[in-house]
């Protein structure tokens, strides 16, 4: 069933649930409001079994141009309420721990924010046309959702200095010689090359996605032998799964396996 908010819409398309931002005239800034829905859209996509992979793009010339700094500016916060920080932190929380694969699908510009949020996911695909850079320079604010803090594990230190100093933008394709995009398609092409994709993913274990995607998180943030450690422990776990035993028996029986994600 499609959903439309206020400020996103969502839709079903075969096992793939795409959120679009729909701030269209803002560039898709975050505001308060599209947080709360898209984090509520999120919850809701990661409980449903029937959901496999979900995709996130924006609407119009935008991926996501970071915070509504017009919001931040004008907004008092009484003690104990829930500020915009919160709600970044409770939807990217989601995007890289969430049990299921999540790709940023880069229609236009991402900056600042939108950058950040493009870094919380699992997969990048971008447009020819779009751009990437930090931003936050720019207007005096310090990056607070990965700016600093990942960016420069994702392009090197280096690079990474240079778009948080400078607040220049540069090219999808860059990114992707840098290593942070994974695919870069014809602006046209987008959407159906993602679907694509998903649709692949949603052929696999979601058992064994969801282990892979916190094991290779976890790896990010520990040694090489404790990672390898851990990974074991996951492995004699899944080897009682339904799936891997579904799997193994589809391979014998040379047909394509049913798996159940359990």
């Amino acid at each position: 069933m499609n959903t439309t908010y206020d400020s996103i819409s969502v839709e079903r398309v075969a096992q793939t649930e795409w959120i679009t931002f729909q701030r269209t005239k803002q560039m898709n800034a975050l505001s308060s409001q599209m947080l709360d829905e898209t984090a509520n859209a999120l919850d809701v996509a990661m409980q449903d079994d029937t959901v496999r992979v979900v995709a996130i793009t924006g609407s119009g010339r935008a991926f996501c141009a970071g915070a509504d700094l017009k919001e931040v500016a004008g907004t008092t916060i009484g003690p104990g309420e829930r500020n915009m920080l919160d709600r970044v932190d409770s939807v990217f929380g989601t995007l890289r721990n969430g049990p299921k694969p999540v790709i940023a699908v880069v229609n236009g510009l991402a900056m600042a924010g939108g950058l950040e949020l493009v870094m919380a996911c699992d997969l990048v695909f971008a447009a020819q046309s779009a751009k990437m850079g930090d931003a936050h320079s720019n207007f005096g604010v310090f990056p607070g959702a990965g700016g600093a803090a990942i960016l420069p594990n994702r392009i090197g230190l280096n690079r990474a200095k240079d778009l948080l100093f400078s607040g220049e933008n540069v090219t999808s394709q860059q990114m992707m010689d840098w290593g942070l995009v994974n695919r870069v398609v014809a602006d046209d092409d987008l959407r159906d090359a993602v679907q694509t994709y998903a649709d692949k993913l949603s052929d696999k274990s979601p058992a064994v996605l969801r282990r892979m995607k916190a094991m290779a998180n976890r790896a990010m943030n520990t040694d090489e032998q404790s990672a390898l450690a851990e990974e074991m422990l996951h492995l004699l776990a899944h080897m009682r799964s339904w799936d891997m035993q579904e799997g193994l028996s589809a391979f014998a029986e040379k047909r394509k396996p049913k798996f159940r994600g359990y």
